[in-house]
């Protein structure tokens, strides 16, 4: 994947993370494409959702919104751009509103407003590698440094919500 955006903007550190978790690839692709498997491990540790909405197809959408702990509502999309069952999804992702208007990150004015995202989910024997990239795009200068600026916390956010997936994935 490309670090420019559409306006030809310099290159951004891109975020990656992989992971192998201890299931067959259909299971994992199952319990990232379908709503009600989402819903039981998607977001932050003791973050409840309150809505888990999928359209698994090319322009559709993964709408959700999850309530923290401390009663906060967030609310972020994704738009499929390009979907190869059961190998890889792209998508655009978005913090949202309850009616899947991009918004601003909750806690980030210069946050970019869309992330490009592409994951890969690959086969090894009964087990499963996912890997995650994704730039800014469509970004300013100052969205693209406070993003490199935040890696490291993304990592640390996805390998949270990846706890809970494999917890999950421990008991299908």
């Amino acid at each position: 994947m490309s670090g420019n955006d559409r306006s030809g903007a310099a290159a951004t550190k891109e975020f990656v993370l992989a992971r192998t978790f201890d299931a067959p690839r259909e299971t994992v692709w199952r319990a990232f494409t379908e709503s009600e498997r989402l819903r039981q491990w998607w977001g932050p540790k003791d973050f409840t959702m309150l809505a888990c909405n999928v359209d698994l197809r090319p322009g559709g959408l993964f709408h959700y919104g999850m309530q923290a702990p401390t009663g906060q509502t967030m609310w972020g999309k994704c738009v499929y751009r390009e979907i190869v069952i059961p190998e890889r999804i792209v998508f655009v992702v978005s913090f949202s509103d309850e009616n899947a208007g991009i918004t601003r990150h909750p806690l980030s004015e210069s946050w970019p407003l869309e992330l490009l995202s592409s994951m890969t989910f690959e086969e090894r024997d009964g087990r499963t590698l996912i890997t995650d990239r994704a730039v800014p795009i469509n970004a300013t200068e100052e969205e693209r440094r406070t993003f490199e600026e935040n890696l490291e916390g993304m990592k640390q956010g996805t390998d949270g919500s990846w706890d809970q997936l494999a917890a999950y994935l421990a008991k299908a």
